[in-house]
């Protein structure tokens, strides 16, 4: 072989360097909410995790690319096994997220209020190099929210010590099994069935269709006591220990791993339950209202995830243009690239920042503050979930074309991060199904929990560098009770539209919150974005709630 030069200059590398050094927004957040102290305290946490997350777990994640779990269903001798192998991230990310205190950081009495900031902010880093293992971290905790509140002193005193272990041998993690194909996200038409047998203890019948983290060790699942009446009021709400001490399934049978789009780390698998024993969480009525804490937290986490991939996208894009010369010099200094760079920075700032203040108000509501607002936080969590999907997939679009034709090649790894994104809107709630509890909650508590907040952070932004944004707050609020006046059908239709304007609203009050603070640290950043902000989505566009009749035809 021959010695040769290059035929031309590779491509750079990009790779996403500290998360937490990087994340000029939550470092801000962080700076502007947390005590001093807590803060000081924290923050070698912090940049810890942010290197560990850029850096090892990055590359790990990245040799690991092309495998994925694999259902084994029969052992050599022909015994029924149903074992999913994980993959090398998946086995280590286990051990990390009880090292970090992932699920236990949120249920500390020693934070009080400020738990879950601090328990989000570092699965805020955690995650993106993880592979989606802050999926079942978030059923896990949902489940440690619900068994902590049930008042079921056994569950609770069984799974509680597992599901908040910092120790890695002892920490559980908990599936959520509700999906089935009769029902989807109309949880009332669930058909498994729960029976008891000859010694009273109940058995659950049925398929579910859709399981993430099929190998946690507990789960939650809905099902119908045998002859209770139809609907959601219904089912009850039961606990599963899927396995024996053996690790073998108990009367569980793993029918299939799913063929996902994106995700495809995550074991999703499709179950059939026959006669798997199962214990009541409360009752045995009312399960869709006992598990509603669970997914306010799997939405939150939703939020979070959302979050945390915008801002890896954007640490490679942005290492990628710095490094990245075309026309005679690098893409950071060519004006259209960095007003698109620029606008990738803002979108995000203003969905993390809206993400951060919903958790804080979780911290809050749970801790019993006295400035706790569970009116507002029922108004938040729907509306965040909803809105940062949705930016999240947008900007992981514009995060690939940011590097042309390396974006759309598989072993950049670049095409994962839009695949895996996708599911962001469906999980927990498509945005259809979250536009209509919002205006559930609405029914419920009323708009102006909202409105007023958005209102009480417009009218502190006094000077003349927020005036935009103080304008355009105000003008939006304007609006808003005749977006609310269009009929029931009318408003239904326009649900996704008065979803999103008002998430941006809220989204916007909160980068100019932070934008204003700290201008007095001399921080001109969150200033900008904020302005930037309110220059691509206000003035907001006016719902259209017409009937689409004309367009669809006969359909």
């Amino acid at each position: 072989m021959t010695d040769r030069e290059p035929l031309s200059t590779p491509l750079p590398v990009p790779e996403p360097g500290n998360g937490f050094e990087q994340d000029w927004v939550l470092r801000a957040w962080l700076e502007s909410t947390l005590p001093a102290d807590l803060l000081a305290s924290e923050q070698p946490v912090l940049h810890e995790l942010g290197a560990r997350s850029g850096g090892e777990w990055y590359r790990l994640h990245r040799a690991d690319r092309v495998h994925e779990p694999r259902l084994v269903q029969w052992d050599p001798w022909g015994l029924r096994v149903d074992h999913i192998e994980l993959t090398e991230v998946w086995k280590r990310a286990h051990g990390w997220a009880a090292e970090y205190g992932l699920v236990a950081c949120g249920y500390d009495a020693a934070l009080a209020e400020h738990a879950r900031t601090v328990q989000f902010a570092r699965a805020w880093l955690y995650i993106p190099s993880t592979d989606f293992y802050g999926c079942p971290l978030a059923m896990t905790d949902g489940a440690a929210r619900i068994l902590t509140d049930a008042g079921n002193a056994a569950l609770a005193e069984r799974a509680l010590p597992h599901l908040l272990a910092r120790d890695p041998d002892r920490f559980w993690t908990s599936g959520q099994w509700m999906t089935e194909t009769a029902g989807g996200s109309d949880v009332g038409n669930t058909e498994t069935v729960a029976r008891r047998d000859a010694d009273g203890r109940w058995r659950l019948t049925g398929r579910k269709w859709f399981t993430s983290a099929a190998t946690s060790e507990i789960a939650l699942t809905l099902a119908r006591p045998e002859g209770a009446p139809e609907g959601s009021r219904g089912l009850a709400l039961f606990y599963i220990e899927p396995r024996d001490d053996q690790g073998r399934l108990r009367d569980i049978e793993v029918l299939r791993l799913k063929d996902k789009l994106g995700t495809r780390k995550l074991p999703t698998a499709e179950l059939w339950l026959d006669g798997a024993q199962a214990e009541p969480v409360r009752g045995l009525e009312r399960g869709v209202a006992n598990i509603a804490p669970m997914l306010n937290l799997t939405r939150t986490w939703n939020a979070v995830t959302a979050c945390a991939l915008a801002r890896r996208g954007i640490d490679l894009a942005r290492a990628y243009a710095e490094q990245r010369r075309a026309f005679g010099r690098v893409l950071a200094r060519q004006p259209l690239h960095r007003r698109t760079l620029a606008a990738m920075e803002a979108d995000p700032a203003a969905a993390a920042l809206g993400t951060l203040a919903m958790i804080a108000e979780l911290g809050r509501v749970e801790a019993a503050t006295d400035d706790a607002r569970p009116d507002l936080l029922r108004l938040l969590t729907p509306l965040l979930k909803l809105g940062t999907a949705k930016d999240a997939i947008a900007l992981a679009s514009e995060t690939l074309e940011c590097f042309g034709g390396a974006g759309y090649v598989e072993d950049t790894g670049l095409p994962e991060l839009l695949r895996d994104v996708q599911v962001l809107s469906i999980w927990e709630g498509t945005t259809n199904v979250l536009s209509l509890d919002l205006l559930r909650a609405i029914g419920q508590v009323g708009v102006a929990p909202l409105t007023e907040a958005v209102a009480d952070r417009a009218r502190a932004l006094d000077g003349e560098p927020l005036a935009p944004v103080r304008r355009a707050l105000e003008q939006a609020l304007e609006r808003v009770p005749a977006w609310l006046d269009a009929g029931d059908e009318r408003l239904e239709a326009a649900g996704r539209e008065l979803a999103l304007n008002l998430y941006r609203m809220f989204c916007l009050a909160e980068l100019a919150t932070v934008a204003r603070r700290r201008l007095a640290d001399d921080d001109g950043r969150p200033l900008a974005a904020a302005r930037l902000f309110a220059a691509r989505h206000f003035p907001l566009r006016e719902p259209v709630g017409e009937d689409c009749g004309a367009v669809l035809g006969d359909f």
